[in-house]
């Protein structure tokens, strides 16, 4: 409650209502001495110990400010060095996902190339088959359902290079 207090005061001294309200008060203060209701010594002093505890309180007031700015100030170069610290991590992240996203690509590359492997033998085992004839239907359907799964895992996995890029 003080501090808001104290905040409050702070504001208001700085605002041109203030400049103005103290600039009549003075000129007030001079001018009843004029008007025979105080002595001249008595207006000064008074006025001399109004300004005094003003100004005391007034520095008071600032320093409560100027405290309270500090930390909050502290509080958010925290913040921002957490923040600092938690961009290092993503960065880090970023870094691993595209170190693993390369290997995907050499790994998907290694599948095609055994695929294509895989694909010449089919076709070689084919031809063999139909120059030798000796192959029974059953080992010639089991090749042709080979070559139908590797080619539908070829179309996959040219699926999943475009995907990735």
């Amino acid at each position: 409650m003080i501090e808001t207090g104290a905040s409050s005061i702070t504001k208001w001294i700085g605002s041109t209502a203030s400049v103005l309200l103290h600039t009549v008060l003075f000129v007030a203060s001079f001018v009843i001495p004029y008007l025979g209701l105080v002595t001249f010594e008595r207006m000064l002093l008074f006025l001399t110990t109004i300004v005094s505890l003003e100004a005391i309180y007034l520095s008071i007031f600032i320093q409560m400010s100027i405290n309270k700015n500090n930390q909050n100030i502290e509080i958010i170069q925290e913040d921002i060095e957490e923040l600092g610290e938690n961009i290092e991590e993503i960065s880090e992240d970023i870094e691993e996902i595209s170190e693993d996203i390369d290997e995907i690509g050499e790994d998907i590359d290694e599948i095609q190339k055994d695929m294509d492997e895989i694909q010449e033998d089919v076709v070689e085992i084919q031809e063999e088959s139909g120059a030798e004839q000796n192959i029974s239907k059953r080992e010639s359907e089991i090749l042709l359902s080979i070559q139908a799964t590797l080619m539908h895992l070829q179309k996959e996995i040219e699926q999943l290079k475009a995907g990735g890029k």
